[in-house]
């Protein structure tokens, strides 16, 4: 988390494009011009942190609440990426080495066509995120006598016998009128690279991220969060690889709310930021023990509430010791101890950490197979 003085838009922090949904954490940003470096009012301040931290509660939350549901489809478009400990173990390594490349491409290759494709890259990707993300709300206010035609985009590979799906995926028109929608915002933001913009953007990889991206127990996440723990300090205080990338990289990889809003309007260039990183890695830890809380069958979410409580309170030391010390901080450093440490002082205090530690999900093909044969087993008897 950092403030930055931007012209013409923010610039965007380190290592965002490390994870599946190209959010990754980083938050290593200065200045950008200390010399100069707008003096942000009280009140100013106070908004502009206050809405990063309910933006970025709204994605942990939400997305949360849709991986239950997620984690339950049958719909190939809506089936989750499933992280091993293998996975978790290998991250910040891939991510430490992906960071350390775009360091080398930024000293070597002219910065200003290597963000003109990452602008195409992420036009892309965020009208399909923010697509998924609308789908269900669209669903929710249009009418029923809406003529909602369903579609199939098939693709397969050889014939007969050995033909082989490689693409299948089903929409309707209500999806069609969510991407009609998302294109509008992308145009908006690949042109104008607009705070707005790059923010709905921001809120749809994250939500898509915490949705989609399930850890299979949690003993996987302690591996992945202590990984990346190690991996934001290193690359924030140890060397200056990921604040020079930062300083380079434009994708809406980030939140961004402006410090001189009172004073600009909408036309503020003056932003503080958070990385997709530090929603999207704490998020799908929470989301595991939400959904680990439905399992429990209490009709209580316990641990969730705790952990979501937890990353309220990491978020806020965060941005207090970064102002007391006036330095960018990495934000993990302090959300790890607590969206783990929490959780687990709860448990033992129930009496249930070894439940928690035990608890194990399936992969979507694992849990296919075991109700296919569940169902042979009833047909037979």
């Amino acid at each position: 988390m950092s403030d930055t003085e931007q012209v013409p838009a923010p610039a965007p922090e380190a290592a965002a494009v490390l994870d599946a949904l190209n959010a990754t954490d980083s938050n290593g940003t200065e200045a950008l011009n200390a010399t100069a470096k707008f003096v942000a009012t009280p009140e100013g301040t106070a908004l502009a942190y206050g809405s990063l931290v309910f933006m970025a509660l709204l994605p942990i939350f939400f997305g949360a609440l849709r991986s239950v549901t997620c984690s339950k489809s049958k719909n190939a478009a809506d089936m989750p990426e499933t992280i091993t400990s293998r996975d978790a173990a290998r991250f910040p390594i891939i991510a430490s080495c992906t960071l350390f490349g775009l360091y080398l491409f930024f000293k070597v290759f002219s910065q200003e066509y290597i963000n003109l494709l990452l602008s195409v890259y992420f036009f892309v990707l965020g009208v399909l995120a923010l697509s998924h993300t609308m789908s269900p709300l669209m669903s929710r206010i249009f009418p029923a006598s809406f003529p909602n035609k369903q579609y199939q985009l098939l693709f397969t590979q050889g014939s007969g016998e050995s033909k082989e799906e490689i693409v299948n995926y089903e929409f309707d028109t209500k999806n069609l009128v969510c991407l009609l929608i998302s294109s509008v915002v992308g145009v908006w933001y690949l042109f104008k690279k607009h705070w707005i913009a790059n923010n709905l953007f921001g809120l749809a990889f994250a939500l898509n991220g915490v949705e989609l991206l399930h850890l299979n127990n949690v003993s996987t996440g302690c591996i992945l969060l202590g990984g990346l723990f190690v991996y934001d300090v290193f690359w924030v205080f140890g060397t200056n690889v990921m604040v020079t990338v930062a300083k380079s990289f434009e994708a809406p990889i980030k939140l961004v709310f402006p410090q001189d809003l009172l004073e600009k309007g909408l036309e503020a260039s003056n932003f503080a930021m958070l990385g997709l990183g530090d929603i999207v890695i704490p998020g799908i830890f929470i989301a595991l023990l939400l959904r680990f809380d439905v399992s429990l069958k209490k009709n209580s979410r316990t641990y969730f509430y705790s952990s979501f409580l937890a990353y309220i309170f990491g978020l806020g030391l965060t941005i207090f010791v970064m102002h007391t010390f006036k330095h960018a901080q990495p934000a993990l450093l302090y959300l790890v101890p607590a969206c783990v440490g929490f959780p687990v002082i709860v448990a033992l205090f129930k009496g249930e950490l070894t439940e928690m530690f035990r608890y194990e999900e399936s992969s979507p093909e694992e849990a296919g197979a075991k109700e296919d044969s569940s169902e042979s087993d009833k047909k037979d008897q």
